[in-house]
């Protein structure tokens, strides 16, 4: 086998270890958040320019605070078989070389944000990666069992972002957006918590299904899922919604509550194969939020 056959495979693996440190997945879910919120934000289809250039610098910051994630936390993600092939832990990245790129992408897009969005933005971006960095993946973390749920703020900077990049400033229609995102994060990923809770045990993350019994965690992702579906009703009055994003609201709301009350059920009554309904609400978090997000978006656009 020739040079040229062998090192386009090396470079090709050598990027994705990189790409891999930023999470992608993650990233995915943070910006379909940002495009409806600005949306809602100019009453119609923002500058497409400015939407391109809100994203790429939103995931070049959610890349970098990903990246110092894996930093930090290679030493647990080693003994976790969910996190074990992550590029610090096969050896794929040296850890100089990550504390690096996640400084350079953090860097970049501040100066991205500050010079082709607005000064604002890049504020809100910086405290957005320091919230994620320091208060949840070095403080929190290993700390608290309630930790996924204040380091969810983080998770919630997007939509101040994204609405910062149209109008230069905040309201309260934003602030409704980010409670739905802080009390949508403990039943997104306390379920699963529960299906990997032995793999957070050997690594020593006091994460709530760790900790407490499945009764406390499915009643307390009850308790932030109802605090939610009000968050996500205050929008109506304080953004001026129509009928139909109150409709979708109330039907997801309605969908989605029955899949957590059905996971505090079996932990009630202690059935079998909790893990399979925690991951069934897992996933149905995922579609709720999205599809939410997908009607304030449309929502504004209708002539009623």
């Amino acid at each position: 086998m020739s040079t040229s056959q062998i090192v386009p495979g090396r470079l090709r693996d050598r990027v994705g270890a990189y790409v891999a440190l930023t999470k992608p997945r993650i990233i995915e879910l943070l910006l379909v958040t940002t495009i409806p919120t600005m949306i809602l934000a100019e009453r119609g289809l923002p500058n497409l320019w400015l939407v391109l250039a809100t994203l790429v610098g939103g995931a070049l910051a959610a890349g970098s605070a990903n990246a110092y994630n894996c930093y930090y936390d290679r030493d647990i993600d080693a003994v976790m078989s969910r996190t074990k092939r992550r590029p610090l832990v096969t050896g794929e990245v040296t850890p100089r070389n990550a504390l690096i790129f996640a400084t350079v992408l953090g860097v970049v897009s501040l100066v991205w944000f500050a010079l082709l969005v607005n000064v604002f933005s890049a504020w809100l971006t910086f405290a957005a990666i320091a919230l994620y960095v320091v208060f949840y993946t070095m403080i929190l973390k290993r700390r608290t069992s309630q930790n996924i749920v204040w380091g969810g703020v983080a998770g919630c900077m997007p939509v101040f972002i994204g609405w910062a990049a149209v109008t230069g400033s905040l309201s309260w229609a934003p602030v409704a957006l980010f409670g739905v995102i802080f009390f949508w994060t403990p039943p997104h990923y306390w379920p699963l918590s529960v299906k990997f809770k032995k793999d957070y045990a050997a690594a020593g993350v006091p994460m709530l299904p760790v900790v407490a019994s499945d009764r406390r965690v499915a009643t307390e992702m009850v308790v932030y899922t109802a605090a939610m579906f009000v968050c996500s009703f205050a929008l109506v009055p304080l953004a001026g919604m129509t009928w139909v994003y109150t409709v979708v609201a109330a039907l997801l709301a309605a969908w989605f509550g029955w899949q957590t009350w059905l996971m505090l059920d079996h932990a009630r009554h202690g059935r079998a194969k909790t893990g399979k309904v925690a991951m069934n609400v897992f996933h149905a978090s995922i579609t709720y939020l999205t599809v939410l997000f997908v009607a304030v978006a449309v929502d504004v656009f209708l002539p009623f």
